[in-house]
């Protein structure tokens, strides 16, 4: 069964992970170990691939702390030359246990090589978590993928240093809402990133919220098994969506993906209920 989980986000500007808060799980901004207005060239420099040395001090680091460590996202360089945006999960022993590619890059803006995958990964004891990067909350295809997966707190890093941060906001506690999962979205602080960070329960109820766009690290203990308690009652006693299709309604066609809803796959697959 999930269990409390403590959280650190830290909104910050791009730097060194250390010093590190003392949580069970740490959470930086997209692309934070990166430095701010950088030309396609330069990124393209700045890659490397999974198994370079930026992951290998990234594990040593989550290793000697004893933490789970998401340090934002990196510059991938892929087997093929590509360019991908990578959210990375390290584990307390130091080792890289999930990485996922961002699906939806910011077009026509950021250069990089959309990933094919939606990942999620398990934190035991605690529960099992989903990625989804900055422009990824826009798109309610990956936070329903990560609850379907089984997903108990989607961790979206953000590099938002334009003014649509508000809406942001708004599509935090949407995605929790819409899928009963927590999310955290974790904002690089000003003076270029508007901050704003936060941490949003399944009923989308704001737990933790920066004030500002200054530097400040957030902590909280979230007991994940409160996704599985929500889906029992209902958000705010009554909305069950995972449990909105009985046996014998028929598949729903969905004309825009050529696919269908199909209610015998409808509830979350997987995850540590």
């Amino acid at each position: 069964m999930p269990g409390p989980l403590p959280i650190s986000l830290v909104q910050a500007t791009p730097t060194a992970l250390e010093p590190l808060p003392d949580s069970g799980l740490v959470v930086f901004p997209e692309l934070h170990v990166h430095g701010m207005d950088l030309s396609p060239e330069q990124q393209r420099d700045e890659a490397e691939p999974l198994d370079g040395p930026r992951v290998r001090q990234l594990a040593e680091i989550a290793g000697d702390l004893g933490i789970w460590l998401v340090p934002g996202s990196v510059l991938e360089r892929g087997d093929n030359g590509e360019l991908f945006n990578t959210a990375l999960a390290f584990s307390p022993e130091g080792r890289l246990v999930a990485w996922y590619r961002k699906v939806f890059p910011w077009r026509p803006y950021e250069p990089y090589d959309p990933g094919d995958r939606f990942v999620v990964f398990d934190i035991p004891d605690a529960g099992r978590v989903g990625f989804a990067i900055c422009y990824d909350a826009w798109f309610p295809e990956v936070a329903r993928h990560l609850a379907w997966m089984g997903a108990d707190l989607i961790v979206n890093p953000v590099r938002t240093t334009t003014p649509d941060r508000a809406q942001e906001l708004v599509l935090a506690r949407a995605n929790a809402i819409v899928n009963q999962v927590f999310v955290a979205s974790v904002n690089t602080a000003g003076p270029r990133g508007y901050g704003q960070s936060l941490l949003v329960d399944p009923e989308g109820h704001v737990l933790a919220e920066a004030p500002d766009a200054g530097p400040i690290t957030l902590e909280s203990i979230v007991d994940l098994a409160e996704v599985a308690r929500v889906r029992r009652a209902g958000t705010a006693g009554y909305n069950r969506m995972w449990e909105q299709f009985t046996e014998n309604d028929r598949p729903v066609e969905l004309p825009l993906y050529a696919g269908r809803i199909d209610p015998g796959r409808w509830r979350p697959q997987g995850g540590t209920r």
